[in-house]
């Protein structure tokens, strides 16, 4: 993974760097920094180009890599597939091999839709004076630009700086709608930056359909222009259509009862699809866990720390990466599960024992099983709770592996005064309040400080040393995980979910991805996304939406049906039946500060000058 950086300016300048995007830059890549400049015929225009390198495979390769001919490339990715990578070899070298011997644009593209896995690029081809950038089919790596028009200069980055003021909201994601070019030729003859937008598509070049909404209408920078496929050339998507069936009665669901949900899921626990599921989920880990290069491996070994991380709630999508994990990562070596929880004020807490306590009441019944009590402390938030009793499952599937139970525990103070000096950056430019609660939690969760429990009983402060962290997103929004899948089945019925379903992938890189990358990436760590490997939502695509969910059935057994069967055969238990519960309110961060917000409000604490920063209490 990389920090990248690349600034195009149509006269010759005196760059100075943002000491913070820099400096956020560096975070990324900490193995590696350095910077390039080029400058076009008769000092027309001049590109700044800016890598710095985090090694996580092959040979530690410095970027920008620049051939003898003038090409330059900044490769933010990873090649999990299509593109044949041995071992030994970097994954950015061999894109840059492949790309130089492209003549022609749909050469280009052709090497491009060929990768399996996350990337976002900027690769300047000296012949022709084209500059190329864009992100992958999903988004899964960050990628913003923004244009200057007092000055006349383009900038994409990685990673940007929140700026208070007028012109704050300059930046933007690119959209991961296609791959963009810019001929740098015409833009010095006319002082106008158009982008020529190659979008993802679907079927031949005679017979295409755009994949993504995205790609039809998009936000470009104030000043620039964006021409859509005026050559008629695009990039081939990588997944294969949604499944857009509809079962002709409800017959074909296979209702069931629902007195005891376990029993249910064992009445299909020989579905052939959760066994398929199993098959395909599996391989998109093993990628992403035995990529790692050698001297990682070796280094955990004598202090028999991790290599490999899960943000982990105890929840199914978590779970079921953890289970997996467990078969390719070689036994010796432990597996981190990064646990976070926020400590909540004193009001906020006794209105949740308030709450509790009336409901037991309700209940008629003394237990306060499954919800944290009074005695407990007050970082037993749910997802702490749930994590320790997935922990136990795991620990049961395997006896013999190292689990790091990570306890990572957040106060408001320390929350304020992070988020203000550090994580609205990285957050930027998005700016809800849902924006703020994730990109913290993760933030937090990412960096892997907290403590640990020995088998002695005692607790000892503990940092993961994992590169490498796998996240669950993508599992609700392909299998109806989230509460609103629910109400749209009722109101509009398969054919309304299914579009639902449609919607979410085609915006996962503006809603979450992103972000996310941006946040995980700031501690020198390389988010991954199993969940949404290619051949998983190929798969996933393929089968009908009642074979993945069926909305009928309750909370905790409906949404993500099949991925609760999947779990009942890889063994676990009382997780595959847990309902779904967001990162926000199972770390409880949504109840901190304003529990009255909506998630999609915007965010003031993402855009005030100076933090409010209450005692903690």
């Amino acid at each position: 993974m990389c920090g990248i950086f690349c600034l195009l300016s149509l006269s010759p300048t005196r760059f100075e760097w943002d000491k913070r995007v820099y400096e956020h830059l560096r975070r990324r890549g900490p193995s590696s920094s350095q910077d390039l400049t080029v400058t076009g015929t008769n000092s027309c225009y001049q590109c700044v180009f800016s890598a710095h390198v985090l090694h996580m495979r092959g040979l530690l390769t410095p970027q920008p890599l620049r051939s003898t001919t003038g090409n330059i490339l900044l490769w933010n990715g990873e090649v999990f597939g299509g593109l044949p990578v041995m071992p030994e070899e970097n994954d950015s070298a061999v894109v840059f091999e492949r790309l130089l011997s492209c003549k022609q644009p749909a050469e280009n593209l052709s090497v491009l839709s060929s990768i399996r896995g996350p990337w976002a690029f900027v690769y300047y081809q000296q012949a022709g004076d084209y500059l190329w950038f864009g992100r992958d089919f999903f988004g899964r790596r960050s990628l913003l630009w923004k244009f200057d028009v007092e000055f006349n200069i383009l900038t994409l980055t990685s990673v940007a700086a929140h700026t208070h003021g007028p012109g704050r909201s300059a930046w933007q994601e690119v959209p991961a709608a296609g791959v963009y070019r810019v001929d740098l030729a015409a833009v010095s003859d006319t002082g106008r930056v158009v982008f020529e937008v190659y979008p993802w598509a679907q079927g031949g070049s005679e017979h295409v359909s755009v994949c993504s909404e995205t790609a039809r209408e998009f936000g470009v920078p104030i000043g620039c222009t964006a021409v859509m496929n005026q050559s008629g050339l695009v990039l081939t998507s990588p997944v294969c259509p949604l499944n857009m069936s509809i079962p002709p009665s409800l017959n074909e669901t296979q209702h069931l009862s629902v007195e005891d949900p376990e029993q249910l899921l064992a009445c299909r626990e020989k579905n052939k699809a959760a066994a398929r599921l199993i098959d395909v989920l599996s391989e998109a880990v093993r990628r992403r866990v035995q990529s790692l290069p050698l001297h990682l491996k070796v280094s955990v070994t004598p202090n028999r720390q991790a290599a490999v991380a899960i943000l982990f709630s105890g929840g199914i999508d978590s779970m079921i990466l953890a289970a997996l994990v467990d078969r390719h990562v070689p036994a010796h070596q432990p597996i981190d599960l990064l646990n976070v929880a926020f400590k909540l004020p004193e009001s906020t807490m006794q209105k949740e024992y308030t709450k509790i306590n009336k409901k037991q009441k309700n209940k008629q019944t003394g237990s306060a099983d499954g919800a944290f009590s009074q005695t407990r402390g007050r970082f037993d938030v749910p997802d702490r709770i749930t994590g320790k009793a997935g922990l136990k499952e795991l620990q049961g599937l395997n006896p013999e592996r190292k689990w790091n139970f990570v306890e990572i525990n957040v106060t408001q103070k320390e929350l304020q005064k992070t988020r203000q000096e550090h994580i609205c950056h990285l957050v930027h430019p998005l700016d809800t309040v849902l924006d703020d609660s994730i990109g913290c939690a993760v933030w937090f969760a990412a960096r892997g400080r907290g403590f640990i429990t020995e088998d002695d009983d005692n607790q000892r402060c503990f940092t993961s040393s994992a590169n490498v962290i796998l996240t669950g997103i993508g599992a609700d929004e392909q299998l109806a995980g989230y509460s609103r899948h629910r109400v749209r089945y009722k109101v509009s019925g398969h054919e309304g979910l299914i579009q639902e379903l449609a919607m979410e992938l085609g915006r996962i890189s503006s809603r979450n991805l992103g972000r996310d990358d941006r946040v995980i990436g700031d501690h020198g760590k390389e988010a991954r996304f199993p969940y949404l490997d290619e051949d998983v939502v190929s798969f996933l695509n393929s089968l009908p939406v009642w074979e993945k969910a069926d909305l009928s059935l309750p909370r905790g057994i409906g949404e993500k049906l099949l991925l609760r069967l999947t779990a009942k055969q890889l063994g676990l238990g009382h997780s595959a039946v847990l309902p779904k519960r967001a990162m926000q309110f199972g770390s409880r961060i949504a109840k901190m500060e304003n529990s009255h917000e909506k998630a999609s409000d915007k965010c003031t604490r993402l855009q005030t000058d100076r933090a409010d920063l209450s005692e903690d209490t």
